[in-house]
């Protein structure tokens, strides 16, 4: 294989692999913008797998799936906003709950449907590059959303100082709302690229850590939509080179291939201990609002 295939084959997989990171994390960055922690992405995005599948496959078209996978996606969010907004529970175990709730929900109606507890029958796709490309313009689009447009100076006036949003008029608990089913539908529409995309079915656990990766962008991106993108394909780049450097090695060189799937793993760690002390989340990020405390 010359160099430029190599170089060509290892782009496109990049591409292709960064796409659903780049969907969950630029949803993780509009709900912690707005003071939601979301450690439920990952789940969002196996719900919204699921969501998509059952939706392709039995209107036997992906586009009324993609549909399907996004509000699958929402619907989670929303369960995780009554708790963590209305409720006021803890967002870390909300979220934590959320990936629980979908791990056993989605491999129980698997069996259901499909009658199979491992992959669900083939069904009809989206050609990857239509995400690839949506996600890139979107990342633009959000960032511009968030700094230049007066809702987004509302949402990061939320994320950042709630007591004086509300002083100044602004509905804390609908803009939270908004954000995390936002993030929600972003975090499906990363799901849903998974299973009627990149694969052409639903397997168990197709996320496989995917949603995690995407907190870790969101970290490493500095909670903004353009540093998401950018992490997400560096993310993405890991995971292509476990597909990429067994063929780089020289002859009668072996490495065992569990070296190769733990580098998205193993990059991940090594990014956030040297990201974490140095970045700054929204002053809000992660606390409960009361509205009586502003008065």
């Amino acid at each position: 294989m010359n160099t430029l295939s190599v170089v060509r084959d290892f782009t496109a997989t990049t591409f292709r692999l960064s796409t659903p990171i780049i969907f969950a994390a630029l949803g993780g960055v509009i709900s912690e913008r707005s003071g939601v922690v979301n450690i439920g992405l990952e789940g969002m995005m196996l719900i919204g797998a699921f969501g998509a599948t059952v939706g392709s496959y039995y209107s036997h078209n992906p586009w009324i799936g993609l549909l399907v996978g996004a509000a699958a996606g929402g619907l989670a969010a929303l369960i995780h906003a009554i708790l963590s907004i209305h409720f006021k529970a803890d967002q870390i175990v909300s979220g934590v709950a959320i990936n629980m709730l979908a791990l056993g929900s989605s491999n129980y109606l698997l069996l259901l449907l499909f009658k199979t507890a491992g992959n669900s029958p083939a069904v009809p796709t989206i050609h990857w590059k239509i995400f690839a490309i949506a996600a890139f313009i979107l990342a633009f689009l959000i960032h511009y959303f968030l700094y230049h447009t007066p809702a987004g100076l509302r949402i990061r006036a939320v994320g950042e100082h709630p007591k004086a949003a509300d002083t100044a008029g602004i509905n804390v608990f609908f803009i939270r709302y908004c954000c995390v089913i936002a993030s929600g539908i972003l975090a499906g529409i990363g799901g849903t690229y998974l299973s009627i995309s990149l694969l052409n079915r639903f397997t168990r656990d197709i996320s496989a850590g995917t949603g995690f990766i995407a907190l870790a962008a969101v970290i490493f991106g500095k909670w903004t939509p353009v540093g998401a993108l950018g992490a997400g394909l560096f993310f993405g780049m890991a995971y292509a080179l476990q597909f990429v450097l067994p063929g780089l090695l020289p002859h009668g060189v072996k490495i065992p291939p569990e070296f190769f799937n733990s580098l998205p793993y193993l990059l991940t760690m090594v990014v956030l201990v040297g990201v974490v002390g140095k970045a700054v989340p929204p002053a809000s990020d992660g606390i409960p609002y009361d509205p009586k405390e502003s008065r």
